[in-house]
């Protein structure tokens, strides 16, 4: 009779669990419907058709971008193409103490977008988030990473801190490498490298990349960006839009002070995590931003959506919590020893996310502070900020973990009480 007590008890968790998921699911799609969504998604371009300017790929390059790493004929990198390494954090084998890390790159034809780029600009003007030149010149230039196509089934050699060389790649359908390797050094926790892409001279892009060594054992952070440490709008597609291609990308107030805080606090060595649903496109332009008021840390975005900026809108409204609970699960699969700080807002899924991740891995994540973004009332969406939504997210997570602020001064000294 206990046991099947204890099943009921699981079947009606279960449903329940299932519920808040649909809940969720629909304050999403409420959302993107009282705010028109689709509306603005429909007269916004999607140029994944279009070639680049020597038809490259191949048809056969094309069929075999399908492999991913297992391409048997990638392709070097070339004078005409745009190539971006990105960011990242090494940690230890786990079998061999050896230090690897995830490197990740894309490739771009780079004499594609400069037509498409002034289209889109024209478009965006017309859907109110730009006028005058030097808008409409910035409008251009964050724009270029969507429209220029893609190159799968390339191969980027890279040079990391001066000693040894890599080869990433092939990429795949969406022209990125992903890449686990070791790195042959005696690299110690904190420690920051510069590594560079060695392709041929008129290459351009993003050719140097830092690589952040943590060890096994300390604290972390993982931080939401959209609305979190970033003014994104993300209940507003034309505020989604303005403040992606036109504003100044602005922190939101007090965090800044509070990450330099949280860094001095748990050691200058430990790693951040910075986990947006932008894809990658937006990786030149939140990097900026990043290394412009936040701690270095590794930059983790979708791989989805090039050459579609509709889809920037759907990335940014539409399942994730499914997304960075996956992203989340590869941090842990690096550093599961580590004592993880998440930071997030009240915007999207951040508290359901945080919550299901500390309750799959007992003990790996410490603390949860949630910023409630007090302009959701203006949009409709109240219940967003509902304090039944938190109790609801944060189900079998002790009181003492997980807060809710306004005010990035009220974290202080919470984050005092945990680490000192």
């Amino acid at each position: 009779m206990a046991n099947l007590i204890h099943k009921a008890d699981d079947l009606i968790e279960t449903i329940e669990e299932l519920s808040h998921n649909y809940k969720m699911s629909g304050m999403e799609h409420r959302t993107r419907s009282k705010q028109g969504f689709e509306n603005t998604e429909k007269i916004l371009p999607n140029l994944r058709q279009d070639p680049a300017t020597d038809d490259r790929p191949s048809f056969s390059q094309d069929v075999l971008s399908h492999l991913g790493p297992y391409n048997p004929l990638g392709k070097q990198i070339t004078d005409n193409d745009t190539v971006w390494l990105l960011d990242n954090t090494a940690f230890r084998d786990p079998k061999t103490a050896e230090w690897q890390a995830e490197f990740v790159a894309a490739v771009f034809d780079k004499d594609t977008g400069l037509e498409v780029s002034t289209v889109c600009a024209d478009i965006a003007e017309k859907v109110g988030i730009g006028k005058g030149d030097e808008q409409e010149q910035r409008i251009t230039e964050r724009l270029m990473p969507f429209m220029q196509s893609i190159l799968p089934g390339r191969i980027v050699n890279m040079e990391i801190g001066g000693i040894t060389t890599l080869k990433l790649g092939p990429g795949g359908r969406n022209a990125i490498s992903s890449d686990i390797k070791k790195i042959p050094s005696d690299y110690k926790d904190g420690d920051v490298i510069t590594s560079f892409a060695t392709v041929p001279q008129e290459t351009n892009g993003l050719l140097q990349m830092e690589t952040a060594f943590a060890e096994p054992e300390g604290w972390g952070v993982i931080s939401d960006i959209d609305d979190t440490i970033k003014i994104t709008q993300t209940s507003d597609p034309i505020g989604i839009l303005r403040s992606t291609f036109v504003s100044t990308a602005t922190p939101i107030e007090g965090m800044p002070e509070l990450y330099t805080f949280i860094q001095h606090l748990i050691t200058q060595n430990a790693p951040f995590f910075y986990l947006s649903a932008s894809p990658y496109n937006l990786y030149a332009f939140l990097r900026t931003f990043r290394q412009k008021f936040y701690p270095q840390g590794t930059m983790i975005l979708r791989d989805a959506s090039w050459r579609n900026l509709s889809g920037l809108l759907s990335n940014l409204t539409l399942g994730t919590q499914e997304y960075k609970v996956g992203r989340m699960i590869k941090i842990n699969s690096w550093l599961p020893k580590r004592k993880m700080i998440c930071i997030g807002d009240s915007t999207q899924s951040d508290p359901e996310a945080y919550g299901e991740i500390y309750n799959k891995f007992p003990g790996w994540v410490r603390l949860i502070l949630i910023r409630k973004v007090t302009d959701i009332a203006a949009v409709g969406i109240e219940e967003k900020n509902e304090p039944k939504r938190f109790e609801k997210a944060f189900k079998g997570v002790p009181k003492n973990v997980w807060h809710v602020f306004e005010s990035p001064e009220e974290c202080y000294d919470i984050i005092k009480v945990l680490v000192v």
